[in-house]
């Protein structure tokens, strides 16, 4: 772990307690992460899948120790590689899968796509398609719970290329003048895009890029190391202010679909991390040697979840897409059939 200008007395726990049956939660949710992610790959390549696409496998565990850290009170917002947040904050694979198949029963009716996953009912405020964009709104999010006088925290998500945007500073800034409820969570998995962290960051210590402000950097791979961390971060942010989290991840896919992912790495250095840091291993590993599973009992565990998943997709195929009609749905406008003035039937506004 390395700490960047906390207070003295002030860090996250070194140790962490579970019992059996959230410890085979935690895994089974990261199952289902993996799966999902997998089968979105296989759908792309089958063109079920179109537009942009941006896959997690290999960073379950920060999605999921996020997760139980937090409660849906505390906002949480994102970048582009957002199916798992979806997924955490609500919104079934069902409708994910939908989504990223242009289906009308879509999480969004198939207007959003891959990198446009919202859910305010559970304060998800995305999935951003820009790099960046969601630093600034996440601060404002913050801004908001704290001038509410609500007892939650905001957290906004990036990753190791976005931490040069210039916007982050300009947010944090605020944000620590403000002393606001925030965690600038970065998602450090090696790469930005296609280019290694030591060639695209004079500062490659992304949890201190903050200044004045606090940052810890944590393994991002271990479940319950990011949920302790988690549960500490957010108190301290509602009490003190802004604070920087790195997490050491990585991910298995390419940048995205267009990116094979071995052109600027080999694929020893993937295998490498997928039989020493991969979040569902040290999850598993933890399970079988308290004796709380077998390798047999959490492969027909994955198995049941392969067939529920695939069973979606089926019905998926058979769903039906938006119609015409549907661009002129959720614009804004309360009249129906109503755009910026311009209305069906009117030809001379055409």
């Amino acid at each position: 772990m390395g700490i960047h200008k906390l207070p003295k007395g002030e860090a996250p726990p070194a140790t962490a307690t579970t019992t059996k049956d959230e410890l085979l939660h935690y895994y089974k949710e990261m199952a289902v992460m993996r799966r999902m992610e997998i089968m979105s790959d296989i759908l792309y390549k089958k063109r079920d899948i179109r537009g942009f696409c941006h896959l997690y496998d290999g960073q379950e565990a920060v999605s999921m120790g996020m997760e139980s850290g937090m409660t849906r009170e505390d906002c949480l917002i994102t970048a582009y590689r957002c199916h798992t947040q979806a997924y955490m904050r609500g919104i079934s694979t069902y409708k994910i899968f939908a989504e990223m198949m242009a289906k009308k029963t879509g999480s969004s009716l198939g207007k959003g796509g891959s990198m446009h996953y919202y859910s305010s009912a559970t304060n998800f405020y995305g999935g951003n398609g820009i790099v960046g964009a969601q630093m600034p709104v996440g601060t404002g999010l913050a801004f908001a719970l704290k001038y509410k006088n609500k007892p939650n925290f905001a957290v906004t998500m990036y990753g190791d290329g976005a931490a040069s945007q210039g916007q982050l500073n300009e947010a944090s800034n605020i944000a620590g003048l403000w002393k606001l409820p925030i965690i600038y969570f970065c998602e450090n998995n090696g790469y930005g895009m296609g280019t290694s962290v030591e060639r695209h960051s004079h500062n490659t210590d992304f949890y201190t890029r903050g200044d004045k402000i606090p940052g810890i950097k944590i393994d991002g791979q271990n479940i319950l190391g990011v949920r302790e961390t988690m549960k500490w971060a957010g108190k301290y942010v509602v009490e003190n202010g802004p604070l920087y989290i790195e997490a050491s991840t990585y991910r298995y896919h390419g940048h995205s679909m267009s990116d094979p992912g071995i052109s600027y790495r080999d694929k020893s250095e993937v295998q490498e991390v997928r039989n020493t840091r991969d979040p569902l291993l040290i999850c598993s590993n933890m399970l079988i040697e308290q004796g709380w599973a077998t390798p047999e009992d959490l492969k027909a565990m994955e198995k049941e979840i392969r067939k529920a998943l695939e069973a979606e997709v089926e019905q998926c195929r058979k769903d039906p897409f938006p119609t015409r009609d549907d661009l002129y749905t959720h614009i804004g406008a309360t009249k129906e059939h109503y755009v910026r003035g311009v209305e069906l039937g009117l030809s001379q506004n055409y």
